[in-house]
């Protein structure tokens, strides 16, 4: 089996592919690359991402045919991916980080800033932070609910359908932590830096 984790230049993704890696052993193969055959012919891909979502969108885009790639291996034909942090918001349809930017308009709804109630709760929202679970999900299986996850971000994903969100995490509001439509997964947090719990999730997402 091969896992494609794409490479569009938006920052270091080392400890995503480490961790990968790890799970994996040598039972599963996997790429770090930006090359669309490779893509097209893979089992699954990780959407990593960070920075701004403009930042991103634009790295994505500044790659001739990835966006049409990615749209045809997830949309068309629905394999399995999962996007992390900035790779989760993109599948929103607009961003308003810097200025007003288009998704990949996957799952309807928005990313906006966090709102930090005039300064009461910290921007970026870094650390970890109990996340809960609020329905099932097939990267979630075997895990106790109220695990803690790793977060660097200030800008949150408002999917227009709740019925997408696995987990949420309570700071300043109900924050959207992960989702699950069909055959795209993403997280909000760092599973590649969210221990033997994050592990978990990987090995799961690798085992669909």
């Amino acid at each position: 089996m091969n896992v494609i984790i794409v490479d569009y230049n938006s920052g270091n993704i080392s400890s995503v592919v480490n961790s990968f890696q790890e799970v994996a052993k040598d039972k599963v193969n996997i790429e770090v690359t930006s090359d669309l055959n490779k893509i097209k012919s893979s089992d699954k891909v990780v959407l990593p991402g960070q920075g701004s979502f403009k930042s991103c969108v634009d790295a994505l885009n500044n790659i001739s045919g990835l966006v049409d790639t990615l749209n045809e291996f997830a949309i068309n034909n629905k394999k399995p991916l999962l996007g992390i942090c900035v790779g989760l918001q993109m599948f929103a349809d607009i961003g308003y980080e810097e200025t007003e930017t288009k998704g990949l308009a996957w799952i309807a709804g928005k990313v906006s800033k966090i709102d930090n109630q005039n300064g009461k709760f910290k921007l970026p929202h870094i650390g970890w932070n109990e996340i809960k679970i609020v329905k099932d999900s097939k990267i979630l299986n075997g895990i106790e609910n109220n695990p803690h996850m790793y977060f660097v971000h200030s800008y949150e994903f408002i999917p227009e359908d709740k019925n997408v969100i696995s987990t949420t995490t309570d700071y300043s509001t109900n924050i959207v932590c992960s989702i699950e439509k069909e055959n795209i997964f993403g997280t909000q947090f760092h599973p590649e830096k969210s221990d033997k719990v994050g592990l978990k999730i990987i090995k799961n997402f690798i085992n669909l």
